[in-house]
């Protein structure tokens, strides 16, 4: 019976490992398809816009994320 204890510490710790390694999303500039209004966002904002530029770290979307090497 002390396998089920020893197992359950071992999934918590799991999960607070991959907790710890989480980041928060990225934004990106969306460009509007009827205007070519630019918006900061991090999700898609729908059919009518496509990814202009990115990522960045602020909801500004002024501080770009250095591509990883």
């Amino acid at each position: 019976m002390k396998t089920i204890p020893a197992i359950g510490v071992g999934a918590l710790l799991a999960c607070m490992c991959v907790a710890a390694m989480a980041a928060p999303a990225a934004w990106f500039k969306w460009r509007s398809k009827a205007d070519g209004k630019l918006v900061c966002h991090q999700t898609p904002l729908g059919p009518g816009w496509e990814k202009a530029s990115g990522p960045f770290r602020d909801s500004h979307c002024t501080k770009e994320i250095p591509p990883h090497k």
